[in-house]
C-alpha cells in the first residue's frame, strides 16, 4: 500500500515537472541533453524531466534599450556627448541565445561604434540639424549587424545631444542675435509696408481731389455755356422784337403815307429832324441859304400837323373838303 502510494506520488510529480505553462509574449528555449531542442510556445507543453532543460525564457515583445550618453567627436573637432534609444523585437529565440552572449550588449556596443563613425564625418551643424539622417544610417547598420542575432532594430531614436559649454554660449549668443535681426527686419518690413500704404493713400487722395476739381471745372463751363446761351437767347428775343417793332411803325408810318398821300410833306419833317440833329453838336455850323429859312415857317407848320392824333387830322381833311 507505502509502496503504491509512493509511486503515484512519484508520478506526479513526474507529470508536474513535465508540464510546462508559456504565458503570451515570451519563449521558452529547451535543450536536450545539452544540445538545442525546440522553442517552447505560449500554452501548455509537456517535456521529459531530467532529459529536457529551459536553457532561457526570451521575450517576443517589442523592447526598449536606453544607451546612456557617449562622448563623440565631430569633424570639426568639437566633443559632444550623445545618447540614444533602442526600439527593438526578438525574432528568433534560438539565434538570439546561440549565437551571442549576450544581444543587449551586441546591440548597444553597434549602436555606439557605428555612431561615432557616422558622427565623426559630420560637423557639429550637421549633427545638430541632421538627426533624422544620423538615425537612418544608425537603423541600417545596426539592423545588419543583429540581424545575425535574431533581432530586428525598429528605430534609432537621438534623444539628446548636448553641446561643450562653451558651444552652448556662443550658440545662444547666435541665436539671440538672429532673433534680434528678424525683429530688425519685421520692424523695417512693417514701418516699409505703413510707407506704401501711406503714400498709396496719398496717391488715391489726389487723384480723387484731381477727379473732383475736373468735374467742378466741367460742371462750371457747363454752367457758363448755359448761361451764355441763355443770354444770347434773351438778347436774339430782344433784337427780334425791337426788329419787330421797328417793323410794325414802319409799316404803320407807310400806311400812314399812303392813307395820307402826302409825301413831299414827309420828306420835309425828315430834313427838319435831320437839321435838328445837327444843330445838338456845338462844334457844327449850319449855314443856311435864304430860300431855306423861308420855308422853315412851312416846314414847322407841317410838323406840327403830323404831330396831331390822326383821328384829329382826318377830321381836318374831311372839314376842309
Amino acid at each position: 500500500m507505502i509502496v503504491l502510494i509512493v509511486l503515484l506520488v512519484l508520478i506526479l510529480v513526474i507529470v508536474f515537472i513535465s508540464l510546462k505553462v508559456v504565458t503570451t509574449g515570451y519563449v521558452y528555449v529547451v535543450e536536450r541533453l545539452g544540445q538545442f531542442h525546440r522553442a517552447l510556445q505560449p500554452g501548455w507543453n509537456l517535456i521529459i524531466p531530467f532529459v529536457d532543460f529551459t536553457r532561457a525564457k526570451v521575450s517576443t515583445k517589442q523592447q526598449i534599450l536606453d544607451i546612456q550618453p557617449q562622448s563623440v567627436i565631430t569633424k570639426d573637432n568639437v566633443k559632444i556627448s550623445i545618447d540614444n534609444v533602442i526600439f527593438y523585437k526578438v525574432m528568433n529565440a534560438r539565434d538570439a541565445i546561440y549565437n551571442i552572449e549576450s544581444y543587449k550588449s551586441g546591440i548597444i556596443y553597434s549602436t555606439i561604434t557605428n555612431m561615432r563613425n557616422i558622427v565623426g564625418n559630420m560637423s557639429l551643424d550637421e549633427v545638430l540639424s541632421g538627426r533624422d539622417i544620423i538615425n537612418q544610417e544608425l537603423l541600417k547598420v545596426v539592423d545588419e549587424i543583429t540581424d545575425a542575432y535574431g533581432i530586428k532594430i525598429l528605430s534609432v531614436e537621438i534623444k539628446n545631444i548636448i553641446p561643450p559649454a562653451e558651444i552652448q554660449q556662443a550658440m545662444e549668443k547666435q541665436m539671440r542675435a538672429e532673433r534680434d535681426k528678424r525683429a530688425t527686419i519685421l520692424q523695417a518690413e512693417g514701418q516699409k509696408q505703413a510707407e506704401i500704404a501711406k503714400a498709396e493713400g496719398e496717391k488715391q487722395s489726389k487723384i480723387l481731389q484731381a477727379e473732383a476739381e475736373k468735374e467742378a471745372n466741367i460742371r462750371r463751363a457747363e454752367g457758363l455755356k448755359e448761361s451764355q446761351l441763355l443770354e444770347a437767347e434773351g438778347k436774339a428775343k430782344a433784337i427780334e422784337a425791337v426788329a419787330e417793332a421797328e417793323s410794325k411803325a414802319i409799316r404803320k408810318v407807310n400806311s400812314s403815307i399812303i392813307e395820307s398821300g402826302t409825301n413831299e410833306t414827309v420828306i420835309a419833317l425828315k430834313q427838319v429832324e435831320a437839321l435838328k440833329e445837327m444843330a445838338k453838336n456845338p462844334a457844327n455850323k449850319l449855314i443856311l441859304p435864304n430860300e431855306t429859312l423861308s420855308s422853315l415857317g412851312s416846314i414847322a407848320a407841317i410838323a406840327d400837323v403830323l404831330k396831331k392824333d390822326s383821328t384829329g387830322f382826318k377830321k381836318s381833311t374831311v372839314e376842309s373838303k
